[in-house]
């Protein structure tokens, strides 16, 4: 009997031994067949995530980020321990012992999910931080036995290639932490906007809890799960030995102090000179390295001289609006019944981001000379309208216009009173009024826009650039996007033009009507104001900004000598060889017309307008510099008594600088005498040049000191006339003045250098001729060599069917009565 029990035992462990064979061997093939199928690791040896794209200023500052995933990568070495810790403790305590997988785990997860088999609970996971990268980077979010078993072969693959260090570096750049962070690093900035360095022991927990559900511990939507999840965070790294019960208890009974990085972060003010670096970013490498390289750009936007021109700009387009335009009516017209809540149904209307200084408010009621307001109420950290509620007046005084309409067209004159202005559920800016704490000023988004952009003239560096009132209601670039005709300001190249070609400032223009005759066509050009001078000289003709001089100039000229000179500074591609093109009836842009009037201050020497000084890959290797100029010995590891090393411009010249000194010198003229003696306020050295196309539809202003250039155009973006007397001297200089007044407060005045070689003559600016002592007409004109004033002069156009006529200075002023006392 006893052997007859031996023997059934025997088969009964023989055949279990066969059918634990059976099924080694099955598990065995299904574990191959399943790896036969795996991605490589090889994957991860090349990890390059995706990676935001930072601009910053000049000096540093931070403009903007561009990235499909918010992720700032970080080597393992930069990564603080204490965080390293954190995420271990939370995660994988037993990283660094075991092989890839966790056994006693995923007993643990096995029995679990044994227990909840038939409820809706998810799965228990057993995952080890290699087991989440093999997830992260090689299989998909599939909840199935399947993909576990995949993910622990590739883990253990993994842990085969890769040194610890590698392992955790890879998961802690990659996992998502909520809020769009990607990465430790990305989630510091985020939700404490600090560096991952600046982290509290609480807050470094407070990370480490994130990775299983960030949503589920929101920080202010779940505030009591995320206190208890982090402290859970914490118990686990005081059980693990890594922090002292004194260091528990103090970072349990820290608050949690989420502060989300806001936009506002950014630099101020920057949002169009930002968008116009994405595009060209994007036109440089593509969407993929601009969302996804890791880009660091450094550009060339100064942050002071942006916000003097934006203050400039915004002042002076809001006082356009009153003095041109009129009141426009409301945003929009809501209901809110006597005694509602106003917040929620104001908190609708979408207020200006980047005017920070405006709010939005809604009428309650108005009677003749008063209206009451009820403001938009702030939203909390995380977006939760405030409970708080104010109230506001606006009187009479509060109110610029005079005249208006409101929706439907109907106009309105003689405007007085603030019930001509404001209806109750009126949806309306504001701006705090300086005459009351209670006192709230009118305000409404300019209708004629404009654009302002600086630049130094020595490299062509954008320092500050505005395409318009405000990013927020209008993201056009009107600095850069904008296609208007500069009118007179592109004369002073075709007068440079004239004067590097044989003629001086001292050489006269007759000033008289003509007639040019195309085919069945007459064109009869005019001058603002339709009044002539008689023969003048080209110094006159830019400093009164004469069309009928420029004409016949360009006339004796020729056309395609204009046309190369507009080519080469780079206002034109291919300017078209008609006359009125003189006149600046081409189209170009504020970027293009303020980069040509650098190269003027700059001596003549070309220059090519960046916005970008410097681009750095994510491995820190520059891949553009916008200066090529060459310094052979700047890179010298020691000093060896050599000689100091010079910097080589090879920049060719566009100009003589010659010429480019007397076209300023002329320019000066036009603020000190000419169309733009508004400038002459600045008290300072400064050289520039009026522009005003037909029916007043665009202004500007261009002009530079020796070491700033700054433009400024002014129109509506649908070209039409902005009223008589809309001139560039009158709505644009203003606007110019104002930011060289900021730019430079503080700084002296610096004149224009004189190249070698020219010479300053006394002369009368009238007549041209040279002349000794002083007068209220005698300047001191500057004439390239053998060019001085002599006694006989020629007047172009005096017949303007035979070649300029010449006479003695003694026989001019029977030649100007020959003329028939037009003038």
């Amino acid at each position: 009997m006893f052997r007859l029990l031996i023997g059934f035992l025997g088969f009964l462990f023989s055949l279990g031994s066969v059918a634990g064979l059976i099924v080694a061997a099955g598990v065995g093939v299904y574990i191959s067949q399943l790896s036969d199928g795996l991605p490589s690791v090889n994957v991860l040896r090349n990890y390059e995530p995706p990676v935001m794209t930072r601009i910053h200023a000049a000096d540093g500052s931070l403009v903007a980020e561009y990235a499909r995933e918010r992720r700032l990568f970080l080597p393992i070495q930069a990564i603080p321990v204490r965080i390293r810790d954190a995420f271990l403790s939370a995660e994988d305590s037993g990283f660094y012992t075991h092989s890839g997988i966790d056994p006693q785990a995923i007993i643990r997860a096995l029995v679990t999910n044994l227990k909840n088999r038939g409820s809706n609970s998810r799965p228990v996971g057993a995952s080890t931080i290699t087991q989440q990268v093999a997830k992260n980077f090689l299989l998909t979010n599939e909840v199935s036995y399947e993909r576990k078993v995949k993910e622990a072969i590739l883990s253990l693959r993994i842990e085969a290639a890769f040194t610890k260090d590698e392992i955790l570096e890879r998961y802690l750049n990659e996992i998502y932490l909520g809020l769009g962070a990607y990465g430790v690093a990305a989630a510091a900035l985020v939700y404490f906007d600090k560096s991952v360095h600046e982290l509290t022991l609480a807050e470094a927990a407070y990370l480490a809890a994130l990775p299983k559900a960030p949503n589920n511990y929101h920080p202010f939507r779940e505030p009591e799960r995320a206190i208890e999840r982090r402290n859970w965070v914490l118990e686990r790294m005081l059980l693990d030995g890594i922090i002292t019960p004194e260091e528990h208890r103090a970072a349990v009974a820290e608050p949690l102090r989420v502060k989300p990085r806001a936009r506002s972060q950014f630099l101020f003010a920057s949002e169009y000179f930002a968008e116009e670096v994405r595009r060209e970013l994007i036109e440089l490498y593509g969407e993929e390295s601009l969302y996804g390289g890791g880009l660091s750009v450094r550009t060339s936007l100064d942050p002071q001289l942006q916000e003097i021109a934006r203050s400039a700009l915004m002042d002076g387009l809001k006082r356009i609006d009153v003095q041109r335009t009129g009141w426009r009516g409301p945003i929009e017209e809501l209901e809110v019944a006597p005694g509602e809540d106003w917040g929620p149904v104001i908190a609708t209307v979408p207020r200006l981001a980047d005017v920070p200084e405006w709010r939005v408010a809604v009428v309650l009621s108005v009677d003749r000379d008063e209206a009451i307001i009820g403001l938009q109420p702030e939203r909390e950290v995380w977006g939760e309208l405030s409970t708080d509620r104010e109230r506001g007046r606006i009187l009479t005084d509060d109110i610029a216009w005079r005249k208006g309409d409101r929706a439907g067209g109907e106009r309105y004159r003689g405007m007085s009173r603030v019930g001509d202005f404001l209806q109750p559920g009126d949806a309306i800016y504001v701006e705090k009024s300086p005459e009351g704490d209670d006192r709230w000023t009118l305000r409404q988004i300019p209708k004629i826009q404009g654009a302002i952009l600086a630049m130094d003239p020595h490299t062509g560096r954008v320092l500050a650039l505005m395409g318009g009132f405000s990013y927020a209601a209008s993201e056009f670039n009107r600095a850069t996007q904008a296609l208007r005709q500069p009118g007179s300001s592109f004369k002073p190249f075709v007068y440079a033009a004239a004067l590097d070609n044989g003629y001086t400032p001292s050489s006269i223009i007759l000033d008289a009507p003509i007639e040019i005759v195309s085919g069945r066509e007459v064109w009869r050009p005019k001058n603002y104001g339709g009044k002539f001078a008689g023969p003048s000289t080209l110094r006159v003709g830019v400093e009164r900004s004469r069309n009928v001089m420029t004409v016949r100039l360009a006339k004796d000229m020729g056309m395609p000598l204009v046309a190369e000179y507009a080519q080469r500074f780079g206002i034109y591609d291919d300017l078209g060889l008609y006359l009125p093109m003189a006149l600046g009836a081409g189209e170009t842009t504020v970027k293009r017309l303020v980069g040509a009037y650098a190269i003027i201050a700059n001596g003549g020497q070309r220059l090519e307008p960046t916005l970008i000084d410097r681009i750095q890959d994510r491995h820190g290797r520059t891949v553009f510099k916008h200066d090529k100029r060459r310094c052979d010995g700047c890179n010298a590891t020691a000093w060896n008594h050599q000689e100091q090393p010079t910097v080589v411009d090879e920049r060719e010249y566009v100009l003589d600088p010659m010429t480019a000194f007397q076209i300023t010198s002329i320019m000066e003229g036009v603020v000190q005498r000419g169309t733009a003696t508004r400038v002459k306020a600045l008290g300072k050295p400064v050289a520039g040049k009026t522009g005003t196309t037909n029916e007043e539809k665009d202004a500007w202003f261009i002009g530079f000191t020796p070491d700033l250039v700054a433009g400024v155009f002014i129109g509506y973006d649908d070209p039409k006339p902005m009223g008589r007397g809309a001139t560039g001297g009158q709505l644009a200089a203003p606007i110019f003045l104002e930011f060289m007044q900021g730019a430079l407060a503080g700084k002296p005045g610096v004149d224009f250098r004189p190249p070698e070689g020219i010479k300053l003559i006394p002369v009368d600016r009238i007549s041209g001729r040279q002349v000794s002592g002083s007068g209220p007409n005698v300047i001191l004109e500057a004439f390239k060599p053998g060019t001085a004033p002599g006694d006989t002069f020629s007047i172009i156009g005096l017949n303007d069917n035979e070649p300029s006529r010449r006479v003695t200075r003694e026989s001019e002023r029977a030649v100007l009565s020959g003329t028939g006392g037009l003038y």
